[in-house]
């Protein structure tokens, strides 16, 4: 019995030191930072689109694949956009790693930590690939109507108001949770504060803020624009991170709001540039 109950457990104790290994990878924490470069790149771009939309030099209202559309019409583009999918894809790994391992080389994830980056790394491999698809050129050049084609395709499932409405109901959360580590400083704990000079940190410290508080408005309008499809049963109302930003220059001093939050966004990409060099990972 006690033979039998060994064997059967042998593979599991093994799971441990092959998640360890790979989790403790050089290659992986390097591509882990510059997974954060990447990420830190597209707000930034994303952040400065925002700011030329609202100061009415013209273009449309931005999301993620219009800045990597952005970065491959640059000089050396292609390039550029090869370094940028690459470092996406990097980052997905790394976070879903942690996702499935629970913790890093320098600290521990909680249950909600390993949630909140199994998310992640799905989201930036979606991401990844938008990137090579316009490598490639398939990369459509819209976007803004994927958001609604989504949203009218779930609201056809039995139950599926229900389905959208808990999807905004979950997007407004994360953005609030957004505000509070920004408001509270949560995401100074993951950074390595002691190899930072003081001018470095109170930098460090202001842009993660500012970042976060942007993001949190960002992601608490895009969830009420799904509460509101599913109330209405209208998919029309399903924003996505572009149609966030044209809802911020509909309102009063929308020019203002938006504004203050493209540049919050510019702030969170030098952020999180900032913590490829001084994230735990």
């Amino acid at each position: 019995m006690e033979l039998r109950t060994s064997n059967r457990s042998t593979p599991l104790r093994a799971a441990g030191p092959v998640g360890e290994r790979v989790i403790r990878k050089n290659g992986l924490e390097w591509l882990a930072r510059a997974g954060l470069v990447a990420r830190g790149v597209v707000y930034a771009i994303i952040g400065i689109l925002a700011v030329e939309l609202a100061v009415g030099a013209g273009g449309t209202a931005p999301n993620q694949q219009g800045a990597l559309q952005t970065i491959a019409r640059q000089p050396f583009g292609k390039g550029l956009l090869v370094a940028v999918a690459v470092g996406l894809a990097g980052y997905s790994a790394w976070r879903l790693a942690r996702a499935a391992i629970g913790h890093g080389t320098q600290e521990k994830d909680s249950a909600f930590d390993r949630l909140a980056a199994g998310a992640g790394g799905l989201v930036y491999a979606a991401l990844a690939v938008v990137a090579v698809r316009i490598l490639m050129g398939t990369g459509s050049g819209g976007g803004s109507s994927s958001p609604k084609k989504t949203t009218a395709g779930v609201l056809g499932w039995p139950h599926g108001t229900v389905v959208v409405g808990v999807a905004g109901g979950v997007m407004i959360g994360v953005g609030l949770y957004q505000g509070y580590r920004g408001l509270a400083r949560k995401f100074v704990q993951e950074a390595n504060i002691e190899k930072m000079s003081p001018g470095v940190k109170r930098t460090y410290e202001a842009l993660g803020v500012f970042g976060h508080l942007a993001r949190m408005v960002v992601f608490v309008l895009i969830g009420y624009g799904l509460l509101k499809a599913a109330i209405d049963f209208d998919p029309r109302k399903a924003i996505g991170l572009d149609g966030a930003l044209r809802e911020l220059s509909n309102h009063a001093y929308g020019q203002l709001l938006l504004g203050i939050v493209a540049a919050g966004l510019i702030g969170f990409g030098l952020y999180s540039i900032a913590d490829g060099r001084y994230r735990k990972v």
